[in-house]
């Protein structure tokens, strides 16, 4: 049953929600401030019956994570009724031959395994759309620089028949509205007074600072809502606006090294052949 807005919330059973992906949606160590991944603020906009399993990493493709072991961990993992969001499509442009994929051949056929691999669990899969990056060409107009990864992105979901949260075409509103100034405040740009720590270079254009990851989480939380993915009385706080950062849930190192090194799995074709 799909709850709208105003309706009286009517009681829900509990829910995970996993997320595979890269740099975008990670959860970032106390050392990347204040750069942050949207499934890192995902949880802002969903009450406690939802648990958000975030499996995203920094430097990750839908090739390096399915290969390095982090898709196997998660359908491992996954039970029937799970959610799986898969948000790639930034990191497999790059010409590092174990993060490349093309976008209309090996970037599909990866992004398919983590289609089939969460229905063979009964679970639900969900294709998020990469966020655009904040790169402007010689008259400060945005660039399109993810290329053909989103429309590749979109077709597969097509063909699937899987949900699809257009976080590219929204971000490009956005950044566009707010022009090649006032985008600076979603990126990870440091600002007057804030130390420069020692992971993060100042103008960064590729990867979101809180304020930035917060907006992209509401957007993915109103449509998974909207598009009764997940029910309503999941969802909470979509209106608020103040956020205080110690609610942004960054990992000190010890436990971000843990969580990264730890949520991978042999795939099975791999464990027999002693690979």
């Amino acid at each position: 049953m799909t709850y709208a807005p105003g309706q009286p919330e009517q009681p829900a059973a509990r829910g995970r929600i996993f997320v595979a992906g890269g740099a975008a949606a990670a959860t970032r160590p106390y050392g990347s401030l204040p750069m942050a991944g949207w499934a890192q603020a995902l949880p802002l906009f969903l009450t406690d019956a939802v648990e958000v399993v975030n499996c995203a990493r920094p430097r990750a493709s839908s090739k390096s994570f399915r290969e390095d072991g982090g898709l196997q961990w998660v359908l491992d993992h996954l039970e029937p009724g799970d959610h799986l969001l898969v948000a790639f499509g930034q990191e497999d442009g790059k010409a590092d031959q174990a993060l490349r994929t093309e976008p209309f051949s090996s970037y599909q056929e990866h992004m398919a395994a983590y289609v089939h691999g969460a229905r063979e669990r009964q679970a639900h899969p969900v294709i998020v759309l990469p966020y655009e990056q904040r790169r402007l060409d010689a008259h400060g107009n945005l660039a399109r620089s993810l290329g053909d990864y989103p429309l590749a992105a979109r077709w597969l979901a097509d063909d699937e028949h899987v949900p699809v949260i257009d976080l590219y075409d929204q971000s490009v509103q956005w950044w566009e509205e707010l022009g090649p100034e006032g985008s600076k405040g979603a990126f990870a740009h440091r600002r007057q007074g804030e130390p420069l720590l020692e992971k993060v270079q100042d103008g960064d254009n590729a990867h979101l600072r809180a304020e930035g990851a917060i907006e992209c989480a509401r957007f993915v939380a109103r449509s998974l809502a909207e598009q009764a993915v997940i029910p309503y009385p999941w969802i909470r706080g979509l209106d608020r606006r103040r956020f205080s950062y110690e609610e942004m849930g960054w990992l000190d190192e010890e436990t971000f090294s843990h969580r990264t090194k730890s949520r991978v799995s042999e795939p099975p074709a791999r464990k027999e052949s002693g690979a």
